[in-house]
């Protein structure tokens, strides 16, 4: 999946622009007329967002709103939905008919996305601003991505860490709301909050999670000033942290999760199903329905079933087709019993693939990555792995995080594709060099759409064979099997939530067409249950890509180049996928001259 990032908002993750901002020198004085009016509403709508969201601001390096948490009350959205319908009315009102190609591009998505959340305002899905994955219970996780390397720095956390009452308040009265008008999330997913806010009620706090920075200083920091601020920090936390989420956990035990709703898809909620249609059109870019997907999605799964068999025949089983997934989900010797030992396999997979880029890449991001463990905490309720981009201002490299919560439920058969798909040429390369490209406004530079960052990471497995990877045929079924993942995706998400199946139903079709293992498949279905029609946007994006590199080749014949191919794809940033086809097919022709 991509990157791990703490959302307090309503925005949509396609537009959370979150990234550098200090004094940003803007090109547009350069520019005239029309251009020129543009940038200037990029500017100040980049510097809105930045206001409006503080944690993603300083999680990427901008430290002016280091002391911030989000304003999450009602008010604060309805101002911003405002903005957001004014903004949009000067983006109508300004002429695009004699914009130049890349400046249109820029106009055309920047329109989109502000479109995209005035329609999205209604469904008022700010009403459910937390679940299993992540919310207020879990933002102790901003410290892996701020840089505490001056008194300052530290100084900002614990002035945070003093005012996160207000914030915790105000996303209780969000919940409430939300249960007034019957937008909560599901009971079966909730349940696996109640723990998570208990982690944040410890006895001392020097056992806080929100501690976590006072445990090992910079080396700049002198003694004098450490045994203040942790003095400081302790103090923060006994009056304002310990007392918020002891206040949170109780409304949530007591009042939240009894009034969460038995059933688990969308249709069930107000205008519900209006809803996900909005949100498939929203993930996917593309102008489809849910049955629509739900179609492509049962002929992959028995496209890729076929390719799955042809592996089963090659190793030489005899068994059924279940009777194979049992013994890759069950054989010790597809499984590390040490977490330790799997970190290392982990590292030893993604360093071995970095040489093997420059086969297929022509431009390769400078910004370095590393791979880290899940936290503890919230290993036994998270996916598999996950990325978190890098610091804009270059102050801290992209992770590669992997899940070593019961290492015995982990397949070695998976380390590769999953590696592929989480750091290189996946995840990281994509975000790091869309990061890089300094012509581009920062909404498109940090902003992205989810078809095609998942998208991108879903195609990138499909290269581990030209990148020397799937040698072992246990591996090349474990790329089947993450391919097939995003493929029941279609069939599930769409099934639980227009369709409405049941979650047995949902993890019954999951466990009989992939090789995951039951722990994984459980929390993934109740991802998609909590996240409806974001898991789309992986297996269609893909789709896409692959037929862009089908028809490059068979027009271009032996002019074909896939570094060239690759360096398009990615060359303008993440962009939605009907911007993504023009741009591949204007340099298909420009290539076939």
């Amino acid at each position: 999946m991509k990157s791990k990032t703490i959302r307090t908002r309503y925005l949509p993750a396609s537009s959370a622009m979150a990234a550098l901002a200090v004094t940003i020198a803007s090109t547009s004085s350069a520019l005239a007329g029309p251009v020129e009016d543009l940038h200037q509403l990029y500017d100040q709508a980049w510097e809105r967002t930045l206001r409006e969201d503080p944690t993603f601001a300083s999680s990427l390096g901008d430290r002016r709103y280091n002391t911030l948490w989000p304003d999450s009350s009602l008010a604060a959205i309805e101002r911003s939905h405002a903005d957001d319908v004014a903004l949009l009315k000067e983006v109508d009102a300004l002429d695009a008919s004699a914009l130049p190609p890349a400046e249109r591009i820029n106009y055309d998505i920047f329109k989109r996305q502000y479109a995209q959340r005035v329609e999205g305002y209604r469904f008022r899905g700010f009403l459910m601003p937390i679940d299993q994955r992540g919310g207020i219970q879990t933002l102790d996780e901003l410290t892996e991505s701020l840089r505490f390397a001056t008194v300052q720095d530290y100084e900002d956390w614990i002035a945070r860490l003093d005012s996160i009452g207000p914030f915790v308040d105000q996303t209780i009265q969000l919940m409430r709301t939300g249960m007034k008008e019957h937008r909560v999330q599901p009971h079966i997913v909730m349940e696996r909050v109640p723990g998570q806010i208990a982690a944040q009620v410890v006895s001392s706090p020097a056992d806080s999670p929100f501690y976590a920075p006072f445990r090992s200083f910079a080396d700049d920091i002198s003694a004098a000033d450490r045994e203040r601020l942790s003095q400081a920090a302790q103090t923060a936390i006994s009056r304002s942290v310990i007392p918020a989420y002891k206040r949170f956990g109780e409304f949530f035990n007591r009042e939240y999760l009894p009034a969460c709703r038995e059933s688990i898809g969308a249709w069930d909620m107000p205008e519900g199903e209006d809803w996900y249609r909005f949100l498939v059109r929203r993930y996917t870019t593309l102008d489809l329905t849910p049955d629509q997907v739900h179609e492509i999605g049962l002929k992959e799964v028995e496209r890729i079933r076929g390719e799955m068999q042809k592996i089963i025949e090659q190793v030489g089983f005899q068994g059924s087709f279940q009777d194979f997934l049992q013994f890759l989900r069950t054989d010790p010797q597809f499984y590390y019993t040490d977490p330790k030992a799997l970190l290392e396999g982990y590292m030893a997979t993604a360093k071995r693939i970095d040489p093997e880029l420059v086969k297929l890449f022509g431009r390769l991001p400078r910004t370095p990555y590393g791979v880290r463990a899940i936290p503890d905490k919230i290993a036994p309720d998270t996916t598999t792995a996950y990325y978190s981009q890098p610091a804009a201002d270059g102050s801290r490299a992209g992770y590669y995080y992997v899940n070593l919560y019961k290492p015995e439920t982990r397949p070695k058969y998976e380390m590769e594709v999953l590696s592929v798909h989480e750091s290189v040429p996946g995840h990281h390369l994509q975000i790091a060099l869309a990061q890089e490209l300094g012509d581009l406004p920062e909404f498109r530079r940090y902003d992205g759409f989810t078809a095609f960052v998942e998208g991108w990471g879903l195609y990138s497995e499909s290269l581990g064979d030209e990148l020397g990877l799937y040698k072992d045929p246990y591996s090349k079924f474990g790329q089947l099997t993450y391919e097939m993942w995003r493929a029941v995706r279609l069939v599930v998400d769409t099934g639980m939530h227009s369709k409405q199946w049941t979650r047995d139903q949902a993890i019954e079709f999951f466990k009989s067409n992939a090789a995951k293992t039951e722990v994984d498949i459980v929390n993934e279905i109740d991802r998609y249950i909590a996240w409806p029609g974001q898991a789309l946007a992986y297996k269609i994006g893909e789709l896409k890509i692959k037929e862009l590199r089908a028809r490059a080749q068979e027009r271009l014949g032996d002019r074909f180049d896939v570094r060239s191919f690759h360096d398009t794809v990615l060359g303008s940033g993440a962009v939605p996928l009907d911007v993504l086809e023009e741009n591949v097919d204007a340099w298909i022709a420009a290539a076939g001259r």
